[in-house]
This record gives structure tokens, C-alpha cells and sequence, in this order.
């Protein structure tokens, strides 16, 4: 069996889907379903069961999960970069993951687990995935420290050579349409153009940066679920990894790609960044994938341009999932 928490999610959905697609379908999907409409996001899945969360964990905590487990995908997690309540995430994105990581490990099942970019904080200390480097990042919200959190107690307790952390960028693509405030600029561009003709960018408030050429490491869900899977066939991989295109590109290349994608002309307006945001914003972020790479990772990673044309011409236009 393989399990995915977080399997009814954005990246966590997509991760199912592409074992489905290699044929299997033995899987323990575990969520947090909620109010939303992420359900949508099961409904073309093939899995064997599913859990809430809480007992999940109840179980788990019990010692009473008693089938064998080939590999266990830990994505669940609260992801807003602006939550306030510091006791839920650590609750939810550090306890629950030690709980996870050691049930992994007791079972002898491949555990691979969802860390954050955000744990680069501003950047100073650059984008570099070295296990030695985890201890000087210094993330800019709590969302990002409590992922810090975990990947230092991994490290600290010897776990970190047995197991996979994946620091994912700004990953976008069909099946994150439940997110909320949450979801990509390329979804939210895409309905403000719909709606309106044009689209909001910030402005930058940085004067290294003019506006809109603000940077960041925009991956496409479908790379970001190629990169997570070849740890589940590299066994022989371990530690923390960077999960994205190695390549910043503006948020002016995002919103040109995407009235391509339209075939409309662009017609971008410039808006203030919110307050709550200019402490904590980066102004630039870029994986540098050179370890995945060695690790023997070879597949081409899709330019900006197609990856937003595929998205938006194949799952945004006719409204379709995964």
C-alpha cells in the first residue's frame, strides 16, 4: 500500500493520479475534506481507501495500522504563508509530521515528505539544498519556520539520511482550484482577465526591482509530481531536495504568458502590495536543482511559457481536473 496525506490536495491529487497512470491504485488517501469543494479533486482517482485526517493519526498513534506499507507521500499540511495561529501549525505541520516520519520508518516504507521554499526565508543565504545549510535559514512566516521545524528535527534525530524532503517553489497547475487565496496568480490571473480584460500585479516596493519584475521559481504541478516520484524509484536518494525549474522569471513573463495562453493582448495594472505583506515578501526566489540532478533526476523541465499554456488551454478554459 502507499499512502498519501494531503492525497485529496493540489499536489497531493496530481501525485495519485500519476500512480494510477503507472497502475496503482492500492492507495490510503488521507485529507482533511472540510467545506471546500477539494472532494472534486478524488473524483477521477482509483485509491483503496480514505481517511480524515484526525483519525489517521489516531490510528497510526495507537499502533493499530496493521497493513504493509510500500511508501508513504506526507503532503498533508496547512500551506497559507499567512496563517496566524502558530500553535495550529506547529500542531499540524510539525507534530503530526513526527508522527508520520517515525511510523514510516517502523514500517520499512520509503517516507518522502513536503518541506517548503519558504524555509529560504529572503533569500540571504541563497537557495542552495544543503543539509548543512538548514540550521542558518532564517523563513519570514510561521508557515515556512514550521517546516524549518521539521527538517531540523529530522536532521537532529538521524532521520534525515533515511527519508526525502522536498523544498517545492511556486508550484501551479490544474487541481489547486479549491485553494482559496491560496491558489496560483495563474489561476487568479486567469479569472481577472475573464472578468475584467486585465490583470493586477504588485508593485514593488524594493528598489533593486522594478515593478512587476519581481522574481520567482514558477514550476509546473506535472514537473513538481515527475520530481517527487523519482524518489520512490531512487531508494538510494535521501535528504533534503529543491523542487523546481532552476530558472526565476518575472512576474511580467508570468502575466505575458498568460494572455498568450488567451490569445489576448496584455494589459497589466500595477497595484500596492498590502502592508501585512512588504516584511514579508521575496522579491526573489530560484531552486537551485544541481542535487536533484546528481541524483540522477534527467527529465526536461517544461519552459514557463508552455507549462501556463497547457494549464490554461487544457484544464482552465474547459474546466477539467487531473
Amino acid at each position: 500500500m502507499i499512502i498519501v496525506t494531503g492525497g485529496a490536495g493540489f499536489i497531493g491529487s496530481a501525485i495519485v493520479a500519476a500512480l494510477n497512470a503507472r497502475g496503482i491504485k492500492d492507495i490510503l488517501i488521507v485529507d482533511i475534506l472540510g467545506k471546500d469543494e477539494k472532494w472534486k479533486n478524488l473524483r477521477n482517482l482509483s485509491y483503496t481507501d480514505y481517511l480524515e485526517s484526525h483519525k489517521f493519526h489516531e490510528i497510526i498513534a495507537a499502533d493499530k495500522f496493521f497493513m504493509a506499507v510500500e511508501a508513504f507521500f506526507h503532503l498533508g499540511a496547512c500551506s497559507s504563508t499567512t496563517e496566524p495561529d502558530a500553535s495550529y501549525l506547529v500542531e499540524n505541520n510539525f507534530e503530526f509530521s513526527k508522527t508520520a516520519a517515525s511510523f514510516a520508518i517502523e514500517k520499512k516504507a520509503r517516507f518522502i515528505y513536503a518541506s517548503s521554499a519558504a524555509t529560504y526565508g529572503d533569500g540571504e543565504k541563497g537557495f542552495c539544498d544543503d543539509e548543512e545549510m538548514l540550521s542558518q535559514l532564517q523563513p519570514l512566516n510561521m508557515y515556512g519556520f514550521s517546516k524549518q521545524m521539521f527538517d531540523l528535527w529530522a536532521q537532529n534525530n538521524g532521520m534525515a539520511k533515511k527519508i526525502v524532503g522536498l523544498k517545492y517553489f511556486n508550484v501551479f497547475g490544474p487541481n489547486e482550484y479549491h485553494k482559496g487565496d491560496m491558489r496560483s496568480f495563474v489561476i487568479k490571473g486567469f479569472q481577472q482577465i475573464r472578468q475584467t480584460g486585465k490583470v493586477k500585479l504588485f508593485k514593488s516596493h524594493n528598489p533593486q526591482y522594478k515593478d512587476g519584475c519581481q522574481m520567482r521559481d514558477f514550476l509546473y504541478v506535472k514537473d513538481a509530481v515527475d520530481m517527487t516520484l523519482f524518489f520512490l524509484d531512487a531508494k538510494k536518494a535521501n535528504g533534503v531536495f529543491n523542487v523546481g525549474s532552476g530558472r526565476a522569471r518575472t512576474w511580467f513573463d508570468l502575466a505575458n504568458a498568460l494572455f498568450a495562453a488567451m490569445k489576448m493582448l496584455p494589459n497589466i495594472e500595477y497595484i500596492d502590495m498590502p502592508d501585512v505583506l512588504r516584511d514579508k515578501y521575496q522579491y526573489f526566489t530560484q531552486a537551485d536543482i544541481g542535487k536533484i540532478r546528481n541524483a540522477g533526476y534527467k527529465k526536461e523541465i517544461a519552459p514557463l511559457e508552455d507549462a501556463v499554456k497547457d494549464y490554461v488551454q487544457n484544464y482552465l478554459i474547459p474546466d477539467k481536473y487531473l
